[in-house]
């Protein structure tokens, strides 16, 4: 098993936990990390071009100019399927996911048939998600848009920043440049579904319930994002040509 994980960085500086990197990738002979600079103001740069010298499967791409968080998975996941690994995945950059939760969920894609395997922070007796109120409550109005909008596809979670793919999935679902910014894996999952169709997506696709997750300060999703997102939604819908069930 091969696996590459793709981590957007921009202007994540002070952010960054490299000594958790560090760790994960010492301890998982399997895995690589790519860590994509989406055109960082300060220096993160710097900070992943010295990162990456002190390990072989720690690798650095460089976006000269912002592109956004979609566009710079996108790039990441592309560089990374060159290398011909089993997997690709894709990692938030302050590892709000516990990195043993990822690992987890590349050991399960490994032994399982499915497309993709995607981190769902499910709230529940004996996991530790710690969000704040309101973002919770937006986060479920949000997930109800969601799921009316991939054709009441029945999920929990569809932005939790750890998702792995099938490298032969990725090819397809990353080919072509995404029509929104921050909700780019709403459309991850619309491709899929134009792909394979609904029922497929209940057989190939796996929410993994984390053990943990928190919010991390420093978040750059703000208040008003929310309202662009849902109307980002509208044009997923439209492009994809996903209906609900409730208009056939």
């Amino acid at each position: 098993m091969k696996a590459v994980i793709v981590i957007p960085c921009y202007n994540e500086e002070k952010r960054l936990p490299l000594d958790k990197f560090k760790e994960f990738v010492e301890t998982h002979s399997d895995c690589s990390l790519l860590f994509v600079n989406d055109g960082s103001k300060d220096n993160t740069l710097a900070v992943l071009n010295d990162f990456e010298k002190e390990h072989e499967r720690i690798g650095v791409l460089n976006l000269p100019k912002n592109s956004g968080k979609a566009e710079a998975v996108r790039q990441g996941m592309l560089h990374a399927i060159k290398t011909n690994p089993d997997f690709v995945a894709f990692y938030d950059a302050d590892m709000a996911t516990p990195a043993e939760d990822l690992y987890a969920m590349i050991e399960l894609i490994n032994k399982k048939p499915y497309h993709a395997v995607v981190g769902s922070r499910i709230l529940r007796l004996g996991g530790n998600i710690d969000r704040a109120f309101m973002r919770g409550i937006a986060s479920r109005v949000f997930a109800n848009v969601a799921s009316r909008t991939l054709q009441d596809l029945r999920i929990y979670d569809t932005q939790c920043g750890a998702k792995i793919f099938r490298t032969s999935v990725a090819e397809l679902i990353f080919e072509q440049p995404f029509i929104t910014n921050w909700i780019f894996d709403v459309e991850l999952f619309a491709r899929m579904i134009r792909q394979y169709g609904i029922d497929a997506m209940y057989e190939k696709v796996y929410e993994y319930p984390l053990s943990a997750w928190r919010d991390v300060h420093g978040s750059k999703v703000k208040k008003m994002d929310f309202v662009r997102q849902i109307s980002d939604m509208y044009k997923i819908k439209k492009h994809y040509k996903l209906n609900s069930r409730y208009e056939k």
